[in-house]
């Protein structure tokens, strides 16, 4: 998951979301729709994801289902895990206890 914009694998295994896509996703967000559907949570990083978006296929919205590598996915959700927390680092001693929490947990 080298990239939230990637769908399918990490950069040169999957591909970008479609501008088709992208632009449902925006519109549910600007009219509102988004604040009535029902919502998961990303394992790792703890972030909430919408389980539908109106117009768009509820499987691509759970990025690990639209890999056919799960084991490969789930790596890569660590790596990015590991390499955010390692770069937070040197930031961490500026900011409040609830923003260190709020980072990835592996």
């Amino acid at each position: 998951m080298s990239s939230h914009s990637w769908s399918g694998g990490k950069y040169g295994v999957g591909k970008r979301m479609s501008l088709k896509v992208t632009r449902k996703i925006i519109d549910a967000i600007h009219s509102g729709e988004l604040n009535k559907v029902e919502y998961g949570t990303l394992p790792i990083f703890n972030f909430q994801v919408p389980v539908t978006c109106p117009g768009v296929d509820s499987h691509i919205l759970t990025p690990k289902n639209t890999w056919s590598d799960k084991a490969a996915y789930d790596q890569e959700l660590k790596k990015l895990a590991g390499m955010f927390q390692k770069n937070f680092k040197k930031y961490q001693d500026k900011a409040t206890k609830e923003v260190v929490n709020a980072g990835p947990v592996l």
